[in-house]
């Protein structure tokens, strides 16, 4: 069994409950607007990390990142991007790849909205984790924490972080 850790739209910011709640993660994916190379690297300390760069992303994190990513964690296919939209409204970047050849869970950001829907003509989970940063309209923070066990995507948890206003070192 693998244990994710799930966040889009950090923008740079870092907030040291990130420690806490991916301690226990086998893996941190970051579904893109990372902002900066520390977030990254701050990230990457806790645990192997996956990622997309997002729109605001410059140079250094597009060197090191791909705009899309598809890989296996155990049996379950993904593909991550980070503008990806969701089941009924999929971004015209991402739509061919989708529907050619779905993956078993889509990740996308870039909305800021934490979205978990199910798309059942790909037969696809889509996972947008909303925004962990303080840019943005969102007015709470939010991770995603899951499990892949075989072919299974299961136990998912929502973590609100907090209030935007309600910033922490």
């Amino acid at each position: 069994m693998t244990h994710i850790g799930l966040l889009s739209d950090t923008h740079g910011y870092w907030d040291s409950r990130y420690e806490k709640y991916f301690a226990d993660c086998d893996e941190i994916w970051h579904a893109g607007d990372i902002g900066t190379v520390e977030v990254a690297d701050r990230l990457a300390e806790i645990c192997p990390l996956r990622a997309v760069y997002g729109n605001i992303d410059g140079g250094d994190l597009r060197h090191r990142f791909s705009e899309k990513y598809r890989f296996r964690c155990e049996e379950v296919d993904v593909l991550m991007k980070h503008i990806g939209g969701y089941p009924g409204h999929y971004d015209p970047s991402i739509r061919g790849s989708l529907f050619a050849r779905p993956p078993k869970l889509f990740i996308a950001g870039h909305s800021h909205i934490l979205k978990v829907m199910y798309d059942q003509t790909l037969q696809c989970l889509h996972i947008n984790p909303g925004a962990a940063g303080i840019s943005g309209f969102h007015k709470v923070r939010t991770l995603v924490r899951f499990n892949i066990d075989g072919s299974e995507i299961k136990d998912l948890e929502v973590i609100e972080l907090a209030e935007k206003s309600e910033i922490l070192p």
